[in-house]
């Protein structure tokens, strides 16, 4: 059977293909092309998860960073995470990271990492990172890099779609300038009929730790929620 988890990996390893210029003084983040243990643990992470041909519901966040899927290609998901919570060994240092340590406490409030990955699909608006001046940088950092970047989202977000991920609604994390430009490019491209803004999860770890549990409970409000295209429903 062609599943998911198949035609995720052909779709990664294909984007790497089309990689565009981007500004001088910025650097990729490319683990899956240049560590072989992270094309291991997330082929492990796909067959666990996605060994089905079950739509899924798209969460897409800004791009990876340096401590989770800038090391593991596992969107939201840190070295750590990937023993404790989804049960893969690894060989990478085991450095936690902040957005990574949000996402597993909505995982867990929405039922489990089964229940979870069953309905979602978490990935990014550009699926692979930067660094600048040796630390994480977004897409939308400078006018130059975004403009380079079009084509390549465009080309991620057509491929999830063409996979089997619902058209129907995508749940965005950023309610600021990354939901600002998904909007506008969703506008001219028509990938969804609708886009949900969340909380970044790093933003309310910096910035609004004190109020986490309603964070979360904004989180599995939301994802619980009867969107069209939901599994089930």
């Amino acid at each position: 059977m062609d599943t998911i988890a198949k035609r995720l990996q052909r779709h990664f390893t294909e984007l790497l293909q089309h990689l565009p210029e981007i500004p001088g003084g910025v650097e990729w983040l490319l683990p899956l092309a240049n560590l072989p243990e992270t094309g291991r643990v997330f082929e492990a992470f796909l067959k666990k998860y996605y060994a089905d041909a079950r739509p899924r519901t798209l969460i897409l966040g800004i791009n990876p960073g340096r401590f989770g899927a800038g090391v593991t290609n596992v969107a939201f998901t840190d070295p750590v995470r990937l023993v404790q919570e989804c049960g893969i060994e690894n060989d990478f240092e085991k450095k936690g990271e902040l957005s990574a340590q949000f996402i597993y406490q909505v995982v867990h409030a929405y039922g489990g990492v089964e229940a979870f990955y069953a309905q979602f699909f978490l990935n990014s608006v550009v699926p692979f990172g930067f660094v600048k001046n040796g630390v994480n940088y977004n897409y939308y950092d400078e006018k130059t890099l975004q403009e380079a970047m079009k084509p390549l989202i465009r080309h991620h977000l057509r491929g999830l779609l063409d996979l089997g991920m619902n058209p129907a609604v995508c749940f965005c994390l950023g309610e600021g300038q990354n939901f600002k430009f998904l909007s506008k490019f969703n506008a001219a491209e028509g990938f969804f009929e609708k886009i949900v803004p969340l909380p970044h999860p790093r933003f309310i770890m910096q910035y609004r730790r004190k109020r986490l549990e309603e964070f979360v409970e904004v989180y599995t409000n939301a994802l619980k929620g009867d969107f069209p295209g939901r599994n089930g429903l």
